[in-house]
């Protein structure tokens, strides 16, 4: 089946991901390509970082003695890998072999916030008073073109912040709310070629998007529901994941260009339960991450993942 429309239209290439019989990824939290097209799926299985190739050939994996909840990923230009926990409270640089080089935040000690762990998500968003420091359950993490580290802080907080290369705090912005430069679930972080830095705030269904010293220069607010995460490819084009169960793409003025989800699939079986992170690699391939276990407690198994090969 083909989805999308005109210049971006795409074939679902099912059951992508060649698992062992019975594995899983369960939820997958971030999805990271490097320079060779080379897949790291960081997600909440045993194996929490897996790799794979662009047929979907499993490469290898690492990182089981490292996480409590896998979240965000991004890669740096020298391979490394950045991985955010958010129920460690830290943000940690692994080279490509699962080596540890960097921890930035100490592990089960979160920032005040006012946060109070209650069944209900909106009461939790809700008992955020105040921005805190780094960090309360981050969510998302990417570099900028001078290798500066930006983290959304966003399930237990709700603050962007940034730190030099080496990991010096450097400063933060953000507090809990609605208006610009407020944030109800900084849910993930992307960053342009610009250098300007696109937070999805989930809960306030919106995309804000602030220059590389945290001022707020515009949003998104039409045609988005609980946006998840971004990815913007070299053309400038724009692909969001959506809570909502869609895949929307963009041009970079926020034009929709194309969109699908769960329409011709029937209920038993939809297309998603819940888009969690999305990629693009070189060949302008499209890959979609769900949080299906932990949405609506349906384990796809290697479906967790889904690849839209670019006609």
């Amino acid at each position: 089946m083909r989805y999308g429309n005109e210049k971006y239209q795409y074939e679902l290439v099912d059951r992508w991901a060649k698992l062992d019989e019975g594995e899983s990824f369960f939820d997958i939290g971030g999805i990271s390509i490097d320079s060779q097209d080379r897949l790291y799926i960081f997600n909440r299985s045993k194996r929490p970082m897996m790799v794979f190739d662009s047929g979907g050939n499993f490469l290898t994996s690492w990182g089981e003695e490292h996480f409590d909840r896998p979240h965000g990923s991004c890669i740096g230009p020298d391979g490394s890998i950045y991985c955010t926990d958010d129920r460690s409270h830290t943000v940690t640089k692994f080279d490509c072999d699962g080596n540890v080089l960097m921890v930035i935040g100490t592990k089960g000690k979160p920032s005040d916030t006012g946060y109070r762990e209650v069944p209900d998500l909106f009461e939790r968003i809700s008992s955020i008073t105040k921005g805190g420091e780094a960090f309360n359950r981050p969510t998302g993490v990417a570099l900028s073109s001078t290798g500066a580290i930006y983290v959304a802080d966003g399930y237990a907080n709700a603050r962007v912040h940034k730190f030099s290369s080496d990991g010096r705090h450097l400063y933060s912005w953000g507090e809990p709310g609605s208006r610009p430069g407020q944030f109800r679930l900084p849910h993930s972080i992307f960053i342009d070629k610009r250098d300007r830095i696109w937070v999805p705030d989930r809960e306030n269904s919106r995309i804000q998007i602030f220059d590389d010293k945290g001022n707020f220069l515009k949003q998104w607010t039409d045609h988005l529901i609980r946006p998840t995460d971004i990815f913007i490819d070299e053309d400038e084009t724009v692909y969001v994941s959506e809570l909502c169960k869609r895949v929307s793409i963009f041009s970079i003025d926020g034009r929709l260009l194309a969109r699908w989800g769960n329409e011709n699939h029937e209920t038993a079986d939809p297309l998603f339960f819940a888009p969690h992170a999305i990629a693009v690699d070189s060949k302008g391939d499209l890959y979609i991450g769900e949080v299906s276990f932990t949405d609506s407690k349906v384990d796809r198994g290697s479906r967790t993942i889904q690849k839209f090969a670019r006609i």
